[in-house]
């Protein structure tokens, strides 16, 4: 019988380490920008496919790690997922989220300024790790069942959207046939 394995997270050492690679990201963006930044804070709370993120929530800014893959793949993320993540603060910080695209040339000149490959994913085997799943709903049209995600049921239910089945073309109503 196997027994099961609980997916890696990093330890406290290594988070602070991430912290100061974080930290330090930051003061060189001032530099370079000359512009002076307060860091947001790093939270080691993201789970799923993607190893860092950075949100503003009502307000308040912060960078998102996901511990498990830093667990598995620690040098590389320090060395591109850190400066990622500043990169999309500093831009935040200069040019507004609302004003430029997520990976746009804004991102890509304060990710080369920062000396980091301006890459938007990554490709690691995340096998054996907590991953995200969306919750899907129920749909049907006159010939089959549908699930659309969460995004596209509430754009639905917002009456932003409307989908159609591809095979018979009539819009998909929410419910099981």
């Amino acid at each position: 019988m196997m027994s099961f394995m609980p997916p890696e997270s990093i330890d406290i050492l290594q988070q602070h380490q991430v912290h100061e690679a974080t930290q330090a990201c930051v003061v060189r963006a001032a530099g370079l920008f000359e512009r002076e930044f307060v860091a947001p804070p790093v939270q080691f709370d993201l789970t799923g496919r993607a190893a860092g993120q950075y949100r503003v929530l009502r307000g308040k800014a912060a960078i998102r790690y996901n511990p498990y893959i830093f667990a598995r793949y620690f040098d590389d993320n320090l060395k591109e997922t850190v400066p990622h993540e500043v990169a999309h603060f500093v831009v935040d910080q200069l040019w507004g989220l609302r004003r430029v695209r997520a990976h746009g040339a804004e991102w890509q000149s304060v990710m080369r300024a920062l000396d980091a490959e301006p890459r938007a994913t990554a490709r690691y085997d995340l096998t054996g790790l907590p991953v995200r799943r969306q919750r899907r709903f129920a749909y049907h049209c006159a010939c089959s069942s549908h699930e659309l995600s969460t995004c596209r049921h509430n754009r639905v239910r917002r009456g932003e959207a409307c989908y159609r089945c591809r095979q018979c073309g009539q819009p998909l109503e929410i419910g099981s046939p």
